[in-house]
């Protein structure tokens, strides 16, 4: 068993690899342990807070761990998986991203003024947790609304893509997609109504 402080050679991270590769968890959880600092520190550079940061290193090994089988062993480990969680934090970035816009893209000013009777009702929403109430509302979509959306709006796949992924036609795909986005703007519409109502 190697000792967790050893500094790890090129041919003890070969061998981890080999190890993970053939199933072996403890070898796994030797490159977890000596690479979590290093993953972490770069997610806590995107999101900015520890719980959100912890969330994304586990997201992140997971990803590195299914990868493995891709990496060049003529590289430096090292730098491969930190250039691997540093594309899988763009990733996140851009998914949250695409959240946002799909709330604001799906959320009409005049038409909440006029459900709601408050001017600030996109303030409201502004301050709240946009990311919760988008994924409520995603909830209320029956499955294959919610999921014509999510490749579409959130993981920007085409809708060719989608209708590969999907064994759909095309034009199947994009009924789906425009009905899924009417629908979750309703959603969310109620959601801020009755947000409203509660806090008044």
């Amino acid at each position: 068993m190697l000792a967790n402080s050893a500094p790890q050679s090129p041919g003890t991270i070969e061998q981890l690899i080999d190890g993970c590769l053939q199933g072996d968890q403890a070898a796994w959880d030797q490159i977890v342990q000596q690479y979590r600092r290093k993953v972490f520190n770069v997610a806590y550079k995107f999101v900015g807070r520890h719980d959100l940061a912890e969330d994304l290193t586990q997201e992140i090994f997971l990803k590195i761990f299914k990868a493995l089988g891709t990496f060049d062993r003529r590289a430096n480990f090292q730098t491969w998986l930190i250039s691997v969680s540093r594309n899988l934090c763009i990733d996140h970035y851009r998914s949250v991203r695409k959240e946002r816009e799909l709330v604001d893209r799906n959320v009409d000013a005049g038409d909440v003024s006029a459900a709601t009777n408050e001017p600030d009702a996109l303030v409201t929403l502004e301050r709240g947790d946009r990311r919760a109430m988008l994924h409520h509302a995603l909830a209320q979509l029956p499955d294959t609304l919610r999921t014509a959306v999510m490749l579409r709006d959130i993981k920007e796949l085409s809708y060719q893509e989608i209708a590969t992924q999907l064994e759909l036609p095309e034009g199947t795909v994009k009924s789906r997609i425009n009905r899924g986005r009417k629908e979750l703007a309703r959603q969310i519409k109620k959601l801020m109504a009755e947000q409203e109502a509660s806090a008044g």
